[in-house]
């Protein structure tokens, strides 16, 4: 890297528009929307997608409720042009779908684009040219004229063509390519040259697509250019103004969602962010982040994972597991206090669910999107006693006392952080089974016995103490008062019964109880236990033997 970079790079030029009104609008609706993953989307993978893979994939969008889909370019190879082909021979785009094909105005494949759409009921002819300097500079050698001339002939050779498609409602569409690195007077210019040829009226409207082609200027700035042109182009009536981000700056979603506020109605992008270079918008990103702030964004991802996996499987790409709302560790924490967090989060929206979502950590209700709540908390060696008391409780019904979860949080911490890695509910049930449930030294209950006479029980325990056979007998005003009377009446020191707890852990006849008891010594110390059995007077005997085992 270069100690002083302006030697060689140098900052994009601000738009001057000193009393722009983007910044003080708010969105309120969903823009319409035009996926592109079938041509953008599918021209960036290193194997493209076959006319089986295309048709799956299309479905699925259909499914999501897209409305236009830029099913390919179909000049481009027989493969693009068989797709299209067999999308409307076979009658397989619903009637209110709009199919868009993309074409250069170049006349050989603009008759091309018109043979693949013989037949269609509803379709998007997009036409383009690049405008930038650097394209008309380095890739064409035209002047600003010539490049106009190239989009009006492209206009032009299109419109001769249209009565060929007789029957089909037709809109058409221009996008000046690389329209962030264009003159904002020159990409007006060459875009009111191709309305002189379409003429668009307020009934019959054509889209101008404003494609950040190459992320080169910053989200605001691209929003100055839109606003620009929303402000100065003739017939603004005329026309639906549709956006096209990528993200080579890693900002395509901030640059689309501010984009709309400065006045565009229309978006273009793929599923998960799929494009040339580092990808185009991430359509899903969008949609869900005008759905958390309460705006329905007229698409359905309540099936996200479904929807994952036939993308993941007709283009070969891998959603990465940080991608926002579809990605496999988005909805988990392994913070402990993230944890801690979530879980009285969640606590408290179950208990009132009529409220705003509002949990901490989750912008997003997971089960909004077909997500389950045992994916959203983890344990590693990051993580703390929320996040194991969540996973016990959710997956086993395991519901600890909260100043035993202070107890057994570190000492499952430590056996994690052994480990090294991430640990399942499973394992997390075991180190808990191993520490509190199968604790049987020195104490070993093989036999309990209460009689109750005029409100005073009494005890008889039959106990293996370090392998040997003991009994025990004590009284009390209950069966657990009885049994720490009998240890003392044995010589154990003295202890008394702090805390105590109970629930059942399955239902039927055969279910089992789980008891938690913390007993604390004249000394001071204090220690948890637990016990499991059908019988929760068992139970509750084997969590004061754990309690002393762990002593």
């Amino acid at each position: 890297m270069l100690k002083d970079p302006s030697t060689k790079y140098r900052p994009f030029p601000p738009v001057t528009l000193p009393d722009r009104r983007w910044p003080d609008r708010v969105l309120t609706h969903a823009p319409i929307w035009c996926s592109v993953d079938l041509r953008d989307g599918n021209q960036a993978l290193a194997v493209p997608m076959n006319v089986g893979q295309k048709l799956e994939l299309f479905q699925t969008l259909v499914k999501c409720g897209f409305k236009e889909i830029e099913v390919g370019f179909p000049s481009a190879s027989n493969t693009e042009f068989t797709f299209n082909r067999r999308l409307i021979e076979e009658r397989r785009v619903p009637d209110d779908v709009w199919v868009q094909v993309l074409v250069q105005a170049r006349e050989d494949l603009i008759e091309r684009t018109f043979d693949s759409l013989a037949g269609a009921k509803k379709a998007i002819i997009h036409l383009y040219n690049s405008t930038s300097p650097a394209q008309r500079r380095v890739v064409f050698g035209m002047s600003k004229e010539q490049i106009v001339q190239v989009a009006v002939r492209g206009a032009q050779w299109i419109q001769e063509r249209l009565p060929r498609l007789a029957g089909a409602e037709v809109m058409l569409q221009y996008s000046p390519e690389s329209f962030s690195a264009t003159e904002v007077e020159f990409a007006l210019k060459v875009s009111e040259a191709v309305m002189e040829v379409w003429q668009p009226t307020p009934q019959c409207k054509m889209i101008l697509n404003l494609p950040d082609t190459v992320e080169v200027v910053m989200p605001n700035v691209y929003a100055d250019q839109i606003e620009w042109i929303c402000r100065n182009i003739k017939n603004r009536d005329s026309l639906i103004i549709s956006l096209h981000t990528h993200n080579d700056r890693n900002t395509g979603v901030a640059a689309t969602e501010l984009g709309l506020l400065a006045g565009a109605d229309r978006v273009e992008g793929t599923l998960f962010g799929n494009g040339e270079r580092t990808g185009n918008l991430d359509l899903v990103t969008v949609a869900l982040n005008l759905y958390m702030h309460g705006i329905d964004p007229k698409l359905d991802f309540r099936d996200l994972n479904a929807i994952r996996e036939v993308y993941e499987r007709c283009t070969g790409m891998t959603v990465p597991p940080r991608q926002p709302y579809a990605g496999e560790l988005v909805f988990t924490a392994f913070s402990g206090s993230h944890q801690d967090a979530i879980r009285k989060g969640l606590n408290e929206w179950s208990d009132n669910p009529r409220a705003h979502w509002d949990v901490p950590y989750l912008t997003i209700d997971p089960a909004d999107l077909g997500r389950e709540y045992r994916e959203v908390i983890r344990v590693n060696s990051q993580s703390g006693k929320g996040g194991v008391a969540y996973l016990l409780e959710t997956q086993f019904g395991i519901d600890l006392p909260k100043e035993m979860q202070r107890e057994f949080g570190p000492i499952a911490n430590d056996a994690v952080d052994r480990l090294g890695r991430e640990v399942t509910a499973a394992e997390l049930k075991e180190m808990f089974w191993r520490e509190y449930i199968e604790r049987d030294k020195p104490w070993d209950l093989k036999g309990f016995e209460t009689e109750n006479r005029n409100g005073l029980v009494r005890c008889r325990v039959q106990l293996l103490r370090d392998g040997a056979p003991a009994e025990l007998a004590g009284q009390g005003n209950g069966p657990l008062a009885a049994l720490v009377n009998g240890f003392t009446t044995a010589g154990v020191p003295r202890f008394e019964i702090a805390h105590y707890s109970e629930h059942s852990l399955s239902s039927g006849d055969e279910a089992a109880a789980i008891a938690y008891i913390r007993i604390k010594h004249a000394d001071g110390r204090s220690r948890w236990g637990s016990g499991v059995d059908t019988n929760i007077e068992l139970a509750s005997v084997k969590a004061v033997l754990s309690a002393l085992n762990r002593s």
